[in-house]
């Protein structure tokens, strides 16, 4: 038994791979990102190294401000109990809520280490808030729904916890303090009247409860807050007024109407107050912002019960506040030059914003940041700081401003400005952009690779012997000149690699920009073209991660879907290259094509077809037009056909091939399947439909298999040398339903094999006592998919593969329409000891290359499993046909070797997808990993069989040849010698 084992370790041993120190780096590169911004913290001193961020990503990093690295991470949860609900700095210490107010945490800013964690009892969480006691800040106080607890800053720990009174009638959302030794939670109940509560710091016992009519107050979030010493002041629309009340000494709220300033609200906009309080010891400042339209904030001032204007800012982006030492700033983000505020129109409302109001309009987008006092609105000089944005039209979101005093007692400072396209800027005077983090690409939703155009020698190689209409001398120049061509191409490259040889590899800098963009030797550079969920493409050159163009998308709005297709490719010069995008809006249904060039980003001349109809399905097909464009088919909801291009020549191929296009659509709500023909009038008639009772189970994937997908081999050769054929059905869909019942003893996971032309089941299956996710993998005659069986609580992998037998029907040509006998299905499941984030399988250009799975697990790795090692065919039993085919003997568990790992400890945080493709090496493919991170590296699921080795003796082999030519050439004269004196014998 021992001896018979030593063949199969020796097959597993030579399945496993692994990365040389050497080659860490060389061929892959990682990404970090942390997400859009909901928190940050910038320090306030010159000489400042680091930001404090909290995202929407529920990720907790600390940036460095000098270069915009990533200097700490901590990854939450990607559900909502990892939502980090507010943030807080105090001192080297960032305090942080959430799971909805329910984990309170410390770390330190330093090195990004857990100072202490608690959990806080369950409730709605509303505010928190630092709390100082006698000029120290000891304690933080915490507001939910029906609670108000104090806790120490040191440990976590409660000092206290208090009921609110009223708190199944009263909405309470603020907590304030100022160092009296008091602690107050304001509440309101809508349309009726403002509770303020005071309790005691040191025993958290009510000293004070106030009731204040208010009839006009809806809510306090925004709309109110706490200036000076204990002023609530709140902002109403309806009377175009503003409402005072100092919560120590007043018992009712005082109107101050707006027009005695000469203001007002804009129509239809909800006010916003912006105060600030720079020590949670001390009072807030009598100042505060009131925004008064999207684009207009005033400077107001508060103080001994009179309200006045301090600086009115007519076109303002947006505004905040900072301090340092006892000054504190206002900072203003404003259009630098003409200034337009329009209301949308309605080619923006498909994809813009909900409400009809005016917004901020920059024609050149280029904006100015300007330091003004907050006593008296004072412009400090020489603080301007001019920043322009890419022409693709995203607009500032979010302006964080980092102050501190120079030598000379001026005011310097930086800024942190937030785009809607979720970029970050850092920049300092005069307008200097320190660095700047694409955060979209934390969400990417959407990726396809594209080969890189030709240089011009390759393209001169191309057509290196001319047309037959050159004649014969023609034809010789032509061939004569591309030689030449090339010969200075590769001069050059041996100087470069003369010139970079005698450098150290840390200096030598291959710098890529679009200009020199070209497609190497084994086509191992592509551009990959990603979409962000934020309505972001951007065009990255494969082999170092540089971001070579982006283009925004204005008119997107948040959770849209997007398809990503290549219409043509660079392999039709002169035409240049084009992608397609289907944009989906979430709430219309409508849909949206956008064209443009994936080499240089730029936007197409090729006018779309404007989509009145909410697209159902979408498919490319391999016929092209006169410029080698593939055409585009999209198929509304009232099931017609709208083709791009659509030239009389597509239309009349159209026609011509109807008969054999066919589609299908998935409604999952309804549970239907449906299968259509196109007809020659480009109309569409049902053939079949299928459906699933959503009362007992709910589609969840429906997945065909890749276009591009080349098989090498038709079968398999068994032991007794015959041919078992593989079915290889290119309309086959895989479609994968779990139940609606979520007990885990009724729960099951079923996949159906079906013929999209002809909706024939091929085969189907039913995993009892299983639930998702489901990942599934399908390609060439097989189908992996992955569940989680509640009953034995593991995770599994079954496998499908499907054959027609030892003879096949038809040879030649394959068509649904003709397939008299079903294929026989062998089924076989394995034990996965992780869950998995996604799966996908490698991919070559021939197909000749073995097969691996690339699955991402939740730890970040990647891990590249043989195929092999899923087959199921394997035996149970080893025999001598099983042997002679190299079949793996059955062992249930499928084990995780480190030594598989492609990215060894480069890990994706919160994996959400992988990308392969093809290279011009059969041996390589491409493989992307899209995360919070992105991954990009090579794998080899043969070896490198078709490239030398690095280490290859270029040397020793060159020694042999040569000794070996300069011994013919002795012996040959040695032999000739002999010759003339054996004739003179």
């Amino acid at each position: 038994m021992a001896a018979g084992a030593w063949p199969w370790l020796l097959l597993l041993a030579a399945l496993a791979a692994a990365v040389y120190e050497d080659q860490v780096g060389k061929f892959d590169w990682r990404q970090q990102y942390v997400g859009k911004l909901k928190f940050s913290s910038l320090e306030a001193s010159q000489g400042s190294k680091k930001l404090i961020v909290g995202t929407e990503k529920n990720v907790m990093a600390a940036l460095n401000s000098r270069n915009g690295e990533i200097l700490w991470r901590h990854v939450d949860k990607g559900t909502p109990e990892g939502a980090v609900d507010a943030m807080l700095i105090h001192g080297q210490d960032a305090i942080t809520l959430s799971n909805g107010g329910h984990i309170l945490r410390s770390w330190e800013t330093n090195i990004g280490g857990l100072n202490w964690e608690t959990s806080l009892d369950t409730g709605s969480f509303q505010m928190a808030s630092l709390v100082g006691f006698q000029d120290t800040v000891k304690y933080l106080a915490v507001l939910k729904k029906a609670a108000l607890s104090l806790h120490y800053l040191s440990n976590g720990h409660q000092k206290w916890v208090e009921h609110l009174p009223e708190s199944e009638s009263t909405q309470y959302q603020l907590v304030h303090s100022y160092g009296t030794g008091v602690v107050r939670a304001l509440g309101v109940a809508p349309r009726s009247h403002l509770n303020v509560v005071t309790f005691s710091v040191e025993d958290g016992e009510i000293t004070k409860q106030l009731r204040v009519a208010a009839p006009w107050m809806k809510s306090l979030s925004g709309a109110c807050c706490v200036v000076g010493e204990a002023v609530l002041v709140c902002a109403d629309s309806d009377t175009q007024s503003l409402y005072a009340l100092s919560l120590e000494t007043e018992q009712e709220m005082k109107q101050i109407p707006l027009h005695a300033l000469d203001l007002e609200f804009a129509d239809n906009f909800q006010p916003r107050i912006l105060p600030t309080q720079p020590n949670p010891a001390s009072a807030s400042r009598a100042q505060f912002f009131l925004q008064l339209a999207p684009s207009r904030f005033t400077l107001l001032q508060y103080r001994n019960g009179l309200l006045s204007l301090v600086r009115d800012f007519q076109q303002a982006a947006l505004v905040n506040f900072a301090t340092t030492g006892e000054k504190t700033v206002a900072a203003v983000l404003t259009c630098r030059n003409e200034v337009k505020s329009r209301i949308p129109d309605k080619a923006d409302s498909t994809f813009g914003h909900s409400q009809r109001q005016e917004f901020l309009a920059c024609p050149n987008n280029t904006y100015n940041i300007n330091l003004y006092l907050v006593e008296t609105g004072q412009r400090l000089l020489d603080t301007t700081i001019t920043f322009s944005l890419e022409q693709s039209g995203a607009r500032p979101e979010q302006l964080y401003i980092q102050v501190f005093l120079k030598k000379d007692d001026s005011v310097g400072y930086r800024a942190l400005v937030q785009t809607e396209d979720h970029m970050l800027m850092f920049l300092q005077q005069p307008g200097k952009v320190l660095w700047s983090r694409e955060e979209s690409l934390a969400e990417v939703v959407s990726l396809e690779m594209v080969d890189l155009p030709l240089t011009g020698a390759q393209a001169e190689l191309e057509g290196e012997f001319g047309k037959k209409a050159d004649g014969l001398l023609g034809m010789f120049l032509k061939r004569l000149s591309s030689q030449l061509i090339l010969l200075q191409a590769w001069t050059a490259h041996l100087w470069k690699m003369f010139y970079d040889a005698r450098k150290p590899r840390s200096q030598i800098k291959n710098e890529i920009n679009i200009d020199n963009l070209a497609r190497d030797e084994f086509n191992l550079q592509k551009m990959m073209v990603m979409v962000t969920a934020a309505g972001k493409l951007f065009g990255i050159e494969s082999s170092s991660g540089t971001i070579l163009w982006k283009q925004y998308l204005q008119n997107v709005r948040p959770g849209s879907s997007f398809k990503l297709m290549v219409q043509r490719t660079t392999a039709h010069f002169p035409h240049p290259p084009q992608c397609t995008l289907l944009v989906k809006d979430k709430e219309t249904k409508m849909s949206s094509l956008y064209v443009f060039n994936p080499i240089f980003g730029k936007w197409s001349q090729v006018a779309p077809p404007v989509l009145k109809r909410p697209i159902l399905q979408s498919l490319l097909l391999p016929i092209m037009d006169q410029d080698y464009a593939k055409v585009l088919l999209l198929i509304d909801d009232e099931y017609k056909v709208t083709a791009f291009p659509a030239t009389k020549n597509i239309l009349r191929q159209l026609e011509e091939i109807a008969h054999s296009i066919f589609f299908y659509i998935v409604d999952a709500e309804q549970g239907k399947l449906s299968g259509f023909r196109l007809l020659k009038d480009l109309t569409t008639e049902e053939s079949w439909q299928m459906t699933i009772p959503t009362e007992v189970q709910r589609i969840v994937i429906v997945k065909g298999k890749r276009s591009n997908e080349h098989v090498h081999s038709q079968g398999r050769v068994m032991g007794d040398r015959s041919v078992l054929y593989k079915s290889l059905n290119p309309n086959l869909l895989a479609v994968v339903t779990e139940s609606t019942d979520t007990h885990h003893e009724r729960t099951f996971i079923g996949i159906y094999l079906i013929d999209g032309v002809t909706g024939r089941i091929i085969h189907s299956s039913v995993q009892k006592k299983a639930k998702g996710p489901v990942h599934i993998v399908h390609s060439e005659n097989w189908v992996v998919y992955q569940y989680w069986n509640t009953k034995a609580r593991r995770n599994e992998f079954t496998v499908l593969e499907l054959y027609e037998g030892t003879e096949q029907y038809n040879a030649t040509a394959f068509s649904s329409l003709d397939r008299p006998l079903l294929p026989q299905v062998l089924q076989q499941a394995y034990i996965f000891p992780s869950a998995i984030s996604a799966m996908e399988a490698t991919i070559t250009e021939r197909g000749i290359t073995s097969r691996h799975l690339l699955i991402g697990l939740p730890s970040g790795a990647i891990l590249s499993l043989p195929k092999a090692l899923l087959d199921p065919r394997r035996p149970e039993i080893p025999t001598e046909q099983s042997r002679e085919e190299n079949l793996i003997p059955y062992s249930p568990d499928v084990q995780i070797h480190a030594e598989r790992f492609i990215n060894y400890n480069q890990t994706i945080s919160r994996m959400r997808g992988i990308y392969t493709a093809p290279s011009g090496l059969e041996s390589t493919c491409l493989v992307v990993a899209y995360g919070l991170d992105i991954f990009q590296t090579r794998v080899y699921p043969s070896k490198q069989f078709d490239v030398l080795k690095d280490d290859y003796d270029y040397v020793l082999i060159s020694s042999v040849l040569f000794g070996l030519v300069f011994a013919t050439m002795i012996t040959k004269r040695l032999a000739q010698v002999k010759l003339l004196n054996r004739a003179w014998r």
